[in-house]
């Protein structure tokens, strides 16, 4: 997800793909200790969704 993409989205759709990425993220490290991934990346780049969404989340918050 692009930065980009994130500054269009209202306030509601942040916080829905907030909760949205943290359980993919959640879903994918299970996964992943019960036998490895085949693109291991794939957690890296949930995790970093979360914390692009939720900065910007703040970010309009103390504006």
């Amino acid at each position: 997800m692009k930065q980009s993409e994130v500054k269009e989205m209202s306030v509601e759709e942040l916080q829905e793909k907030i909760a949205a990425f943290k359980k993919q993220h959640a879903d994918l490290k299970m996964a992943h200790s019960v036998t490895p991934l085949e693109n291991p990346l794939l957690i890296r780049n949930a995790r970093r969704n979360v914390a692009r969404l939720a900065t910007e989340l703040t970010k309009r918050e103390n504006q």
